[in-house]
């Protein structure tokens, strides 16, 4: 079975995502230097981003997000579905594809996305998200990831490019002290996705394993939508030594607590690789 066909069964059971495509790479020897990220690697290399969503499929991902988050060329835009359609064909079991859509901070490259109002009004960000997500779409993403979003102006933005787009998305945003990066209420920030009909989930992703549990919690009563949880591994990034802070004590993950909780997306984000994807397996829904 090469492809899944309609979104994930968020109704019925949890499903497994992915977890940092960045540290894969880096694991494999890859050169992810300059502004474009794992970008870099998918322009020069896209062999080894295929090597790397093998690995998650190995350890039970059933969700691969693509190599797109700091991406706006449409040509690399459309390669990096490519390449993850090309690793779940050899997966044997239903496997779906979310195309990454990153925060404008992200293509900065300075750290902007975990602080989050960068200036810009809520059209500009519409104008710059609009062609990526309708290249996401185009290229035959089964879901678009709006993720790691630190505010929610660009929240925004982004639910407006959603309402013209024939692919379901989930928005994730990134929080810090339960608000967003930006410090906004999440129960405000979460009631903004209330009521849209494209978004098939909520939640957060990029943050502390010990924001996941209350963030869900308003996310599930904000919207009554099921919600995607995908954390880091606690780590801090330091955007001045561009290298990531690890926390002094490793973060315990209270994956059934997320799942009681209302997580029924649940995977890993930066510094989280294939072993611990391969520990989650999460449970049915309670």
């Amino acid at each position: 079975m090469a492809r899944a066909s309609g979104p994930p069964p968020l109704d019925r059971r949890t499903v497994l995502l992915d977890g940092g495509l960045s540290n894969q790479l880096a694991d494999q020897g890859c050169d992810l230097s300059g502004a474009l990220w794992t970008g870099r690697v998918l322009a020069e290399a896209p062999g080894q981003v295929a090597a790397a969503h093998t690995a998650y499929l190995r350890a039970g991902a059933e969700v691969l997000i693509t190599a797109s988050y700091q991406v706006t060329d449409p040509e690399l835009v459309r390669r990096s579905v490519e390449v993850a359609a090309g690793a779940a064909a050899g997966a044997g079991r239903p496997v779906w594809i979310a195309g990454s859509a990153g925060p404008y901070g992200a293509v900065l490259a300075d750290g902007s996305e975990y602080r989050g109002r960068y200036g810009l009004s809520t059209a500009a960000l519409e104008a710059f998200h609009r062609p990526r997500i309708e290249a996401l779409a185009a290229a035959g993403a089964d879901l678009i990831a709006l993720e790691t979003v630190p505010d929610t102006e660009e929240a925004e933005a982004l639910l407006r490019v959603l309402a013209d787009c024939p692919v379901p998305a989930w928005l994730s945003y990134t929080v810090e002290g339960g608000r967003t990066r930006a410090g906004q209420p999440l129960d405000e920030a979460f009631g903004l996705a209330a009521g849209v009909p494209g978004l098939l989930a909520v939640g957060v992703n990029c943050c502390d394993p010990g924001e996941v549990e209350p963030a869900v919690r308003i996310a599930a009563a904000a919207t009554g939508k099921p919600v995607v949880a995908y954390p880091n591994d606690g780590s801090v990034w330091d955007p001045a030594g561009g290298v990531w802070r690890a926390p002094p004590v490793p973060r315990v993950w209270e994956v059934a607590r997320w799942q009681r909780a209302g997580a029924r997306l649940i995977g890993g984000c930066c510094r989280v690789g294939p072993a611990h994807i391969a520990t989650l397996t999460p449970h049915p829904p309670p």
